[in-house]
């Protein structure tokens, strides 16, 4: 040991040491994939390349984006589309400011036959969420994706619900409306 430590040169590579790194991975089926969604939203999408590069980077890192642009952008056109080209579940939320979490996470129903109450799931029980407009909502409303966002499950009445995979939230903003918004917390961000 003590001789290795003394003598760094023979640790190190030489010129003529091939560094052969080769993957596990094959990620050519990965790669197609990828083209072919992008293939198939450039279809209807035009010149917002890289919002939906973007878009693919979130969902391949399981993570989410926040969407900024004008109306007209092809923001929610292109959440539908990539929802349908993934054939999964989307769902369409609008912030306005007297959103209540329950609308978005769902809420206890009384069930008058069992005289229990019964979980009734809200739209954020889907593969792929768009939430419109995010910053419209008040802060109360646009804390309840965090549980979400972050650990992909719902916790109400003390009980968890695990969500669905894949799961992709796709938020938007409009930069130049910003009367009747709240400021996004940078946990948000």
């Amino acid at each position: 040991m003590e001789e290795q430590l003394n003598n760094p040169e023979e640790n190190t590579p030489k010129e003529n040491d091939s560094l052969d790194f080769k993957s596990r991975l094959d990620l050519s089926e990965l790669q197609q994939n990828v083209t072919a969604i992008k293939s198939e939203l450039g279809k209807v999408i035009v010149g917002q390349h890289q919002m939906i590069e973007m878009i693919i980077a979130s969902m391949l890192t399981n993570s989410h984006s926040l969407i900024e642009g004008v109306p007209g952008v092809a923001k929610t056109i292109t959440a539908k589309l990539l929802a349908k080209a993934l054939d999964v579940n989307f769902s369409r939320i609008q912030f306005t400011p007297d959103l209540m979490p329950s609308d978005i996470l769902g809420t206890s129903v009384f069930n008058l036959k069992t005289s229990e109450f019964e979980f009734k799931k809200g739209p954020i029980f889907s593969n792929m969420i768009l939430i419109d407009e995010v910053n419209r909502a008040p802060a109360k409303t646009q804390a309840a994706l965090f549980e979400v966002m972050e650990e992909q499950q719902i916790t109400i009445d003390g009980q968890q619900y695990k969500l669905n995979a894949p799961f992709l939230v796709l938020a938007t903003q409009n930069p130049i409306e910003q009367e009747g918004t709240y400021r996004l917390p940078e946990a948000q961000l």
